[in-house]
């Protein structure tokens, strides 16, 4: 197979394919790093490059045994990873698109979560609080504990126990529910920093440095509530100014960009996960493209053969005919004007007005693993003289 032949013949529906299966693997890069998902999805990918090669080279006995060995695996990881597979679905869900959710919103939702915000304060508990708006903070947390559910007063205050195993790190609030808690993040580095600021304050003033999320920060030591946002750290005294800041952090307002700033952000935005998809995208087309059902046209020019000394074509000069031919890409893009022929033997021909049928007996091909679909015309009149 000659990748250059294959890619020669690319169709938009090929650039289209690599396209939306380089977006799958982007977003499913960014939405799965850092979990344990993440880790089976490199194995996977491992696996279907193995695969992939043993198929195109005829290894028989191995591509066997992945095939058996793909349908255990699909069950296992359905069972092992629906909370991931369930979250997945839930981001794809069409109504978040045009602006709906699928669950209805409790409207006591922030106001909960204010009264055990100063709850914990009181007791002195030491907690932290990610409101993740639109930029995604996977790429900044590290480690976590999966946990899909609503941030309700009793869970709050059982996580941040100290009697809890899971009370050490931040909970990470995406879309009005818990997803993640234990979460380890980014210290600031910044100078000048108040000498009482514990590792709470420096965590969610790192994290708030390296994109647009909300951190709230309960101190374990003096009982204060503090919001850092935009690399900032705000003083919280009292339960009205805290709702409202929770209010702009759960329903962040989009800011209105340009076209131009859209396309520039599309491209440039972790340009080299989007870089990497493609590539990698393109290397599977490129091993797989070779085995797809291909049709290729050509127009051949008509080689006259065995016509009479004493006789001469007159119309048409140049004849020639449209020939669709079907087979394996890695066949079918091989074929070109210079290995493939059209003939017509005329030596039964005689003088006058004469019409010869071209079939697929006479066109001449480098293999026998493609043939003709298709000849058009597929019955030429020729005006013979002497």
């Amino acid at each position: 197979m000659n990748p250059l032949l294959i890619i020669t013949d690319l169709r938009i529906q090929d650039v289209l394919d690599i396209l939306f299966l380089t977006v799958v693997a982007y977003h499913l890069y960014i939405w799965f790093w850092g979990t344990k998902a993440f880790k089976a999805l490199v194995g996977l990918l491992a696996l279907g490059i193995v695969f992939t090669i043993a198929q195109s080279w005829g290894l028989f006995l191995t591509t066997w045994v992945f095939q058996i060995l793909w349908q255990v695996l699909v069950v296992l990881l359905i069972i092992l990873f629906q909370s991931e597979i369930r979250q997945v679905l839930e981001r794809v869900n069409p109504l978040k698109v045009i602006g709906r959710r699928a669950f209805p919103r409790k409207d006591d939702r922030v106001p909960n979560l204010v009264k055990v915000v100063f709850m914990l304060a009181k007791r002195k508990i030491g907690a932290l609080l990610i409101f993740e708006r639109l930029d995604l903070v996977d790429e900044h947390v590290t480690g976590g504990v999966l946990l899909e559910g609503e941030p309700t007063p009793e869970l709050l205050m059982s996580i941040f126990q100290k009697e809890s195993l899971l009370h050490d790190g931040a909970m990470l609030i995406r879309n009005d529910r818990v997803a993640k808690v234990s979460c380890y993040l980014p210290l600031s580095s910044a100078k000048g920093l108040p000498k009482e600021w514990g590792t709470r304050h420096r965590a969610a003033q790192g994290l708030s440095e390296r994109c647009d999320a909300c951190v709230l920060v309960v101190s374990e030591e003096r009982g204060e509530i503090s919001l850092a946002r935009d690399g900032q750290m705000i003083q919280v005294t009292d339960p009205e100014q805290l709702q409202g800041f929770l209010v702009d952090a759960i329903t962040p307002v989009r800011p209105k960009r340009t076209r131009r700033d859209r396309l520039s952000s599309l491209l440039t935005h972790h340009w080299p996960v989007k870089l990497g998809s493609l590539g990698l995208v393109g290397i599977f087309w490129l091993l797989l493209a070779g085995q797809q059902n291909f049709e290729v046209s050509l127009k051949l020019p008509i080689e006259i053969k065995n016509l009479p000394a004493n006789m001469k074509v007159l119309e048409p000069v140049n004849p020639e005919v449209k020939i669709t031919f079907r087979g394996l890409r890695k066949d079918a893009s091989t074929l070109n004007k210079r290995n493939t022929r059209a003939e017509l033997d005329l030596s039964l021909a005689g003088v006058g007005n004469r019409v010869f049928r071209i079939t697929r007996d006479q066109i001449l091909l480098p293999n026998d693993r493609v043939y003709v679909v298709q000849i058009n015309p597929s019955r030429i009149k020729f005006k013979i003289g002497k």
